[in-house]
């Protein structure tokens, strides 16, 4: 998936040369790598990777640098002309599905206990599959990963809606910080025209979840396959019955999620539980099974009514406890004769 330059022609520069033109300037500027970073902001190692050309930076990041080092745009301009994963190569039994990515016109997903790939953040993405790979084969698999999003964060990208149940976003994946970025990437995407985000806590109660992670894919001639996976393995199906079905259930399970403007202010909340220093502030799936209850009776119909019992039981206690109490004559036991 090769950029395009505003010509309609190849893209002809590489990360490295953006890496060596954002370092000069830096250095013009008289900024460290350090101070940089504090200005985007961001973290060092970030600015000096990108200069190494080892990372690929969002669109943000080359905006933002334009701003600081006032380039008059450079950054961005090239930012948009490079070719920033070539020759990536996907697993063999997902490439049918990255093929597809690469040309459909809607994506609708439903996402459990992970963040959906097109969403996920670098050090999230590395973090996850880290856990099945090591070495360069985990690098290979991040870029491939990161180069399905491109499409899709695009200005002219193709509608996609994701569902994520909330274990997407209480499972920690990498480190406090890593979720943390995670969701403010869910808040900043989720601002995208194309794209919108919504979340299903767990205390919604009533809601039909699928069995299963999926993906309803529509393609431009109108063609629609539904996509779900098992371990190390892809399932598709275009049969127009099973898709109806799968499409009914995923559009039920929408219209009772959180509105995508109510799911971004719980993504934000879920964020800051994560806690600006990195430590692992309580999380939201964490509360005990009591709390989980109380949240779930407020969203029962007549929840006021439940609460204003509850507080008319906690008035006559303490009625109960301040009244005066007078001593109660209790009979004495009669004496028996000898």
């Amino acid at each position: 998936m090769s950029r395009r330059n505003a010509e309609g022609g190849s893209a002809a520069t590489t990360g490295a040369v953006f890496g060596e033109l954002l370092k000069h300037f830096r250095e013009a500027a008289g900024l460290t790598q350090e101070g940089l970073a504090k200005e985007i902001p961001c973290d060092r190692s970030h600015v000096a990777r990108v200069e190494a050309g080892t990372r690929v930076p969002q669109d943000t990041f080359a905006k933002k640098c334009d701003e600081v080092l006032d380039t008059g745009g450079v950054l961005l301009r090239l930012w948009g002309r490079i070719d920033w994963y070539p020759q990536v190569e996907h697993p063999d039994w997902f490439r049918r599905r990255a093929e597809m990515d690469a040309v459909a016109a809607e994506l609708h997903e439903y996402q459990e206990q992970v963040i959906p790939g097109l969403l996920q953040t670098e050090d999230y993405a590395r973090a996850l599959l880290s856990q099945t790979a090591s070495g360069d084969e985990v690098e290979e698999r991040v870029r491939a990963r990161l180069s399905r999003q491109q499409r899709f964060l695009a200005d002219d990208g193709p509608l996609y809606v994701a569902v994520l149940d909330e274990s997407c976003l209480r499972q920690v994946i990498g480190s406090p910080d890593v979720m943390r970025d995670q969701c403010a990437h869910l808040l900043k995407v989720g601002q995208r025209p194309n794209i919108r985000i919504q979340v299903v806590p767990a205390a919604c109660i009533g809601v039909v979840r699928p069995t299963t992670s999926m993906s309803l894919i529509t393609l431009p001639g109108g063609e629609r396959w539904v996509y779900s996976e098992s371990l190390s393995r892809g399932h598709f199906n275009n049969d127009p019955d099973i898709y109806a079905l799968h499409n009914r259930t995923y559009d039920v399970l929408r219209a009772d999620a959180l509105s995508a403007p109510k799911s971004a202010a719980w993504i934000g909340e879920t964020m800051e539980r994560y806690g600006h220093d990195g430590q692992d502030r309580p999380q939201y799936g964490d509360l005990d099974q009591e709390q989980l209850q109380r949240q779930r009776r407020r969203q029962l119909p007549g929840n006021g009514d439940l609460d204003q019992e509850q507080l008319q039981r906690g008035k006559r206690r303490r009625l109960h406890r301040s009244s005066p109490r007078f001593p109660r004559r209790r009979p004495r036991p009669r004496q028996q004769n000898p």
